[in-house]
């Protein structure tokens, strides 16, 4: 898999910025992406070290949109631990 479809965004939410201060960041990811192709993909794309990667994986869920029942897509997030000392400057500027 490409780098582009292991890391597909970072997630900016006020709950995930208050877990930065303890290294952890969190990202949506491929939905066949496992915790070591997640790792490697962090690693080469910020030149930070892993400690670890736990995945979750948010089922679909419905939506009605007029008469319709719409489902949406299922997806998955990963919460990255990094090494104490290290951090993502991207996620430091917002």
């Amino acid at each position: 898999m490409q780098l582009h479809e292991i890391i597909k965004r970072p997630l900016v939410t006020e709950k995930n910025a208050t877990l930065q201060p303890t290294g952890k960041y969190v990202f949506e990811v491929g939905g066949r992406a496992n915790k070591m192709q997640i790792k490697n993909a962090v690693q080469e794309a910020f030149k930070v070290t892993v400690m670890s990667v736990n995945i979750i994986t948010i089922k679909s869920k419905e939506k009605h949109v007029g008469r319709r029942v719409v489902k949406s897509s299922p997806w998955k997030k990963a919460i990255v631990t990094l090494k104490d000392g290290d951090k993502i400057e991207l996620f430091e500027s917002l």
